[in-house]
């Protein structure tokens, strides 16, 4: 789960290229939400920290909370934004609907149930988490736009201000561009410089679909790099924030995670400093095409 804080927004605003993205459907805002400080622990395999939420919603002014179902906090979630007094209106929130729910009437069923569990009315997003299905009656495809179609209509009726995807390569959107009729909103995709996927990107890019990415600083494998490390200390910066800058750079909606307060602290601060075009290109030469998440590449 990932959130911005209201200074972090307003200066992304200015600072971010992908800060709105303008679809058929109308304009989304604010795509540039979860860039800004950690998510404060509710990942599937990093856990759930309530005190990070609450720290961030009421010490760090964090505005912007990205989770899923999958990951299995949704009831605790709820409780934190509540106990922070935080109005609603100020919140923009993501979920993401897991594969067991794919199909119209499940997912349906699923969109209402995670609002309910969170206390919600409405998500601000809402995502497929994955391109493959776990049913096996129906293509992968089929059950893709059976399940959109869905969304679609949670959109229109406004239990979800806008919709999208994550873990979507090029096939995958084209795809679902011939079966829909909105266009998703937003991509999330594992994003980083291990991990530089910019067919998808200027793909996204070409649609007008906001891209987001998640995972920047590789599960912490990017901390040690002795490229980042060389940069960091020539920017008197830590790793982390050298990553996150990259990316933002790069026009990439960035979403870090961190268990951590003072993480949650220090990748806000980085939107006073920039890097300069070589130390750009050079960690841009660092793709080697590993994954540290899921790999969605041979999903049919």
């Amino acid at each position: 789960m990932a959130f911005v804080g209201v200074e972090v927004l307003h200066r992304l605003l200015s600072d971010v290229p992908l800060r709105k993205a303008t679809v058929p459907s109308g304009p989304l805002q604010p795509a540039a939400g979860p860039v800004g400080p950690a998510t404060p622990g509710t990942s599937h395999f990093g856990g759930y920290s309530h005190d990070a939420v609450v720290y961030a919603l009421t010490q760090c002014a964090v505005r912007h909370i990205d989770t899923a179902k999958r990951y299995g906090c949704e009831q605790q979630l709820g409780k934190a934004i509540t106990e922070s007094m935080v109005p609603r209106e100020d919140l923009w929130i993501t979920n993401k609907l897991w594969p067991e729910d794919y199909g119209y009437n499940a997912a349906k069923e699923a969109c209402l149930r995670s609002c309910s569990m969170m206390g919600l009315e409405y998500f601000d997003l809402y995502l497929m988490h994955w391109p493959g299905a776990f049913q096996t009656s129906l293509s992968n495809r089929e059950v893709r736009a059976e399940t959109w179609r869905a969304l679609e209509e949670l959109y229109e009726e406004g239990v979800c201000k806008a919709i999208g995807v994550s873990n979507f390569m090029v096939h995958h959107l084209e795809q679902l561009k011939e079966d829909c009729r909105v266009v998703p909103h937003v991509n999330q995709v594992e994003y980083h410089p291990y991990q530089q996927p910019n067919t998808v990107r200027e793909y996204c890019q070409q649609e007008g679909i906001a891209f987001e990415g998640y995972c920047p600083l590789a599960k912490g494998q990017l901390l040690s790099d002795p490229t980042v490390l060389h940069i960091a200390e020539k920017y008197r910066r830590t790793p982390a924030q050298i990553c996150i800058r990259w990316s933002l750079q790069n026009g990439v909606i960035t979403i870090p995670k961190s268990t951590k307060k003072e993480r949650i602290q220090e990748n806000c601060q980085v939107f006073d400093f920039q890097l300069d075009k070589g130390d750009m290109d050079t960690v841009g030469k660092m793709h080697d095409g590993r994954h540290v998440t899921w790999d969605p590449t041979n999903i049919e």
